[in-house]
């Protein structure tokens, strides 16, 4: 017989008696409860108890979002990144993981998941971030902390659109650019590219996956589902 407990708990007995209430043998192979009976004429009562896996991921609520199916692979991030509050909804009812999302909003995503750290220079050194922009203290702390250096010594560029290949990289500059050791399975990341060590640190960590098994797209968009996904399974190292 198997035992197949819920989601989230794992089997912790198996017991087995006859139908005078003698105890029977119990064995466990190959995924399977094994009962030695007396007499196969007999009727065998079977009890099993179960107890919560230590290491199963804590159920995330459900999403209140109509475009975030229960089953999409981006579905418990988004719940996740809006109870930390590092992103809102588009609207009460959509998030909208789709849309296309630029580099103010990825820094700010970044930023408020850290807990909106202050930055201590008021030196701005942007022409295209104002003191009055949403996404002034993250930009600004992000240079402190050489997480961005902007797309100029002077412009931020915070309306484009953020590229796979920046978005790993400020999160791999947060973190001090810890040492990789992986062999590049990608043909689109050269080893000269200002990300190809950030790229590596982050599909060895199963961070960031290639878009194939051979291909990363570096330039390639990032959504809204993807930021909050690479934020989400990166939670485990930047603590």
């Amino acid at each position: 017989m198997t035992a197949t407990p819920d989601k989230g708990y794992l089997v912790d007995t198996v017991t087995a008696v006859d139908s005078a209430g003698k105890a029977l043998k119990v064995d466990f192979k190959d995924g399977q409860y094994l009962i030695t009976a007396p007499d196969k004429a007999d009727t065998v009562k079977v009890t099993a108890t179960f107890k919560a896996d230590p290491n199963a991921k804590p159920a995330q609520p459900a999403s209140p979002f109509t475009d975030v199916p229960a089953d999409a692979y981006f579905a418990d991030a988004v719940v996740w990144a809006v109870n930390k509050g590092i992103t809102n909804g588009m609207t009460a009812t959509t998030f909208g993981p789709n849309e296309v999302c630029t580099r103010a909003q990825a820094m700010t995503f970044m930023w408020r998941f850290l807990g909106q750290p202050a930055h201590t220079s008021t030196n701005n050194p942007f022409t295209d971030v104002s003191a009055d922009a949403y996404y002034y203290d993250a930009v600004l702390w992000a240079v402190e902390n050489g997480v961005t250096k902007g797309t100029s010594a002077t412009t931020f560029s915070p309306n484009d659109m953020v590229t796979r290949a920046q978005l790993v990289t400020f999160v791999y500059r947060y973190l001090g650019e810890p040492e990789v050791s992986q062999n590049n399975p990608f043909t689109d990341v050269s080893s000269d590219a200002y990300y190809y060590d950030a790229v590596m640190w982050a599909n060895s960590l199963g961070v960031v996956q290639g878009v194939t098994g051979t291909t990363f797209a570096p330039n390639g968009e990032c959504l809204r589902a993807h930021i909050v996904t690479i934020l989400y399974r990166a939670s485990a190292v930047i603590a």
